[in-house]
Parts: C-alpha cells; structure tokens; sequence
C-alpha cells in the first residue's frame, strides 16, 4: 500500500484542484510534512490510550515511568503488561479505566487480534477498524490515527476530529462546523490523499488558535 510520505506533490495538487479554499490553504501552509513513524500497532495503541485527554509531554512522563519498570525491553511485551498490578499502574500515572483498556490492548495482541506490523500491511483500512474497535478504550479515531501516522496509510479521512471538522468550517467561514456524514461527502473527491487532507486541516486549525480572536473576526467576512 502506498505511503503517505510518497508523492505529496500530487496530492497537493489533486487536493488543490478539488476546492479553492482548500488550495489557499495548502499554497499558505507549504508542501506537507505528514509522515509516519513506524512502530508496532501494538505498541502504538498503548501510547495512543496513554495521551488521551492528556497533554503529550505529561503522557510521555507518565509512559517513561512504565518503560522504567521494564528496562530490558524495548516496550513492554503484552506478557509484561498483563502480569503489572494495578497498584504498578496507578504509581506510573494510569487512571483506572486507562489500565483497564491497556491491558485490553496487551490480551488482544497476546491472542492475535492486534496484528503485528507484517500483518497490519496486508490487511485493508476498514478490516483493521472493524478488528481493533473491539479493544476495550479504542474507538474509530484511535484506530485511525493508527492508520495515518503508524502504518502511513493515505487515505484516511477522521471525520470525528474535532480539529479536522474545524479547520473544514474556519477555510470556509462557517457558523458551525460540518456533522461527520457531511464532512465525509465533501472529502469523497479528495481520495486518495484523504489523509493529506486531514493534515492540511489540522494546520488551518492550529493556525486560528494563534490568531487573537480580534484578528479572526476582522479577517472574517462582513
């Protein structure tokens, strides 16, 4: 399957030629910079559960503790995961639930459901969803941020993200943001650099939270 680090100029230009807006994006932002870090999907899913509804350099803090205690492995094996008690947990950080879904992750990799990297690769975007979402604490949206930045899939559209849905209403000066469905139905033409798209979204939503609200208002329309 392609990479999305491969033929990002065609991708802006098909991403280009679908919407105007969009194309002033892209034109503002500069060439993309998504890119993949490969790893494990099992091991990208416990560190995907770690950052929920935590700031990435406290997620990393509270994963270093737990690679601490399992110093001779790379990351932790499912093995290791599954024998830690909950007190281990709870001393490296992990909220209850969190510990629960974690070893969620580690019963469903030990038993084959979460496939290795070889595996991932040969198996479709939506077979991985249908697969992983069974895993108690990961949803559609962590199984596609799997897909984007751990197995660099290209197509991948998460219509859920808030960041995406809003850069989609600030490039077009909307009242609210798109509902999920719609958001897909307009990305429909973007494929299959979907994933490209997110990206370039994402950007025009970080890029309004260092505007002051005054500048956004005055640069909105009259």
């Amino acid at each position: 399957m392609a990479s999305v680090t491969a033929g990002l100029g065609d991708a802006e230009q098909h991403l280009s030629a679908q919407d105007g807006d969009l194309a002033l994006l892209i034109a503002r932002v500069g060439p993309s910079r998504l890119a993949a870090a490969p790893r494990e999907p099992y091991e990208a899913l416990v560190r995907a559960v770690a950052h929920q509804q935590l700031h990435g350099r406290a997620a990393e803090r509270i994963l270093g503790r737990l690679l601490e205690l399992h110093s001779g492995e790379a990351f932790p094996a499912p093995a290791s995961l599954l024998a830690l008690p909950d007190e281990a947990f709870r001393a490296c950080g992990f909220s209850a639930s969190k510990a629960a879904a974690i070893r969620s992750i580690a019963d469903h990799a030990a038993r084959g459901i979460v496939p290795g990297a070889e595996e991932a690769a040969s198996l479709t975007d939506e077979v991985l969803v249908e697969r992983l979402v069974s895993i108690r604490g990961v949803g559609r949206w962590t199984v596609e941020m799997l897909l984007i930045f751990t197995l660099g899939r290209p197509d991948v559209l998460p219509v859920d993200d808030f960041g995406v849905r809003e850069g989609w209403r600030l490039i077009k000066r909307l009242d609210a943001q798109p509902r999920p469905r719609e958001l897909a139905r307009i990305g429909e033409g973007w494929g299959p650099w979907r994933s490209t798209a997110a990206w370039y979204l994402w950007r025009a939503s970080d890029e309004a939270k260092r505007v002051p609200q005054a500048g956004r208002q005055a640069d909105g329309p009259t």
